[in-house]
């Protein structure tokens, strides 16, 4: 059973993000000309153009939050764990809906899914393979991302919460993995609690209270219907020293907001199609691309019962495509270590669901490492999906070889996406032109990454 975090620790958490939304709105605002930004502002900040770009989006956004149009803004928040990692981005153990109108907050309010989930009727069947990974014989709101592309993951999300008798509708759905914590953290610097061992900082503060809240309250006279208030006490030291942020911090703070949006540790979906188009031009919005025609790849995993693993798993990849073979071909590699040493309440052997996307002419030759290869196609894509085990304190290669036929040699160009939930993923690519000449590239995929332009 996933973990739950605290419901306040949530709603001060969101209340905190949307805080600093609206700092960077009213730095932005003319006083005299309300609702309106200055966008033009942006333009004389001594920043690079990239980032001119995404603070004129959060500018965007903001407006949109903000605007005094007497009108109700309705969003789901879905809180995702990707210490246990699911494709789109984390086991989602809570939600919570925020209303905004005014530029205010009007209301908050968050869901233990283990207990909404019992609202919705057992009646969907669950995607292969989590009913014989997880022992389930029903899809429900905690599992709903199981899509790569986030704007499936939050209609199927609003899908289950209608299931459940949720009265609501949105008007857009936000998507939070544990490690915009760590973003907070960064900038307040390492945080005590009087009442509480250790100092939690943006390196361990996660895996801390994962384990306080799992076995450290046991020994130290805390009841277990108490055991996690400790989430509350952090939260409210957080907020105390966000608060008095200076102008530079309040900047830096905006700056790591960006950076999780960039890595996809925030994802939003608004139903309004400007702002879903804004969101998906700055890469916010979390999206399998459907239009690109040339070489793809895309590589996404799902922990099924393998606790909170994903701590302790590295991961890596080698693609090389060869375009001087009468049919092209491409060779993946993708390489798992697992760093865990033993099973305990945290981590155990790492199982997982692994799709590799490929363009949709690709045909499959042969593969080292997998057992039942399952295919599929969505998004313009064809995947290979295989279930397999990576032992505790362990490495695993999973070897790929398959043709391109239809693939465009002449104009050769590479995009590949990086699943939300993983930090930077590195990775060696090697291309092998017409006439023999070899070509590699080193990266690391922090939202994706396209041949002579990445992002």
């Amino acid at each position: 059973m996933a973990k739950k975090y605290s419901r306040k620790f949530w709603i001060i958490f969101w209340s905190v993000a949307i805080v600093f939304l609206a700092c960077l709105y009213f730095f932005l605002e003319a006083r005299k000309q309300p609702g309106k930004i200055i966008s033009g502002a942006i333009d004389f900040l001594p920043i690079e153009l990239s980032q001119k770009t995404e603070y004129k989006s959060i500018a965007y956004f903001a407006n949109y939050l903000l605007a005094r149009d007497d009108q109700e803004k309705v969003f789901l928040v879905l809180f995702q764990n990707n210490m246990e990692l699911r494709p789109g981005g984390g086991y989602i153990g809570s939600f919570g809906i925020l209303k905004v109108k005014n530029g205010k907050i009007t209301n908050l309010e968050t869901h233990d899914l283990s207990n909404f989930d019992g609202r919705i009727p057992s009646a969907i069947e669950p995607p292969y393979p989590m009913r014989e990974t997880l022992r389930i014989d029903s899809w429900k709101l905690r599992d709903s991302n199981w899509s790569p592309d986030f704007s499936e993951n939050a209609k199927k999300a609003e899908y289950f919460y209608q299931l459940g008798q949720g009265q609501e509708n949105f008007d857009g759905v936000v998507a939070i993995n544990t490690n915009v914590l760590n973003s907070f953290l960064k900038i307040t610097g390492p945080v005590t609690l009087p009442d509480y061992p250790g100092t939690f900082n943006s390196e361990n503060a996660v895996l801390s209270l994962e384990y306080q809240v799992e076995k450290g309250y046991a020994g130290q006279e805390i009841d277990l219907g108490d055991r996690k208030l400790i989430m509350n006490e952090l939260a409210k030291v957080i907020m105390e020293k966000v608060v008095n942020f200076s102008n530079s911090q309040k900047f830096e703070l905006a700056k790591a907001i960006l950076e999780d949006l960039n890595n996809k540790n925030i994802q939003l979906y608004f139903k309004d199609q400007d702002l879903e188009n804004q969101a998906k031009n700055s890469l916010w919005a979390g999206e399998t691309n459907s239009t690109w025609t040339g070489d793809y790849l895309m590589m996404i995993d799902a922990n099924l019962a393998s606790y909170k693993s994903d701590y302790y798993i590295n991961r890596s990849f080698d693609y090389v495509v060869d375009l001087s073979s009468e049919i092209p071909t491409a060779k993946l590699k993708i390489t798992y270590i697992h760093n865990g040493k033993v099973k305990d309440w945290m981590t155990n052997n790492y199982q997982t669901y692994l799709r590799v996307y490929a363009p949709k002419y690709a045909w499959l030759e042969n593969s080292n490492g997998a057992g039942k290869i399952n295919f599929g196609e969505e998004f313009g894509k064809k995947y290979f999906g295989t279930l397999f085990t990576v032992p505790l304190n362990s490495t695993k290669t999973m070897e790929f070889s398959y043709t391109l036929k239809d693939l465009d040699v002449d104009n050769y160009d590479l995009l590949i996406q990086k699943q939300s939930g993983i930090s930077e993923l590195p990775g060696k690519i090697t291309v092998i032109e017409k006439n023999g000449e070899k070509k590699s590239y080193e990266v690391k995929v922090g939202n994706e990454w396209e041949l002579g332009k990445e992002k």
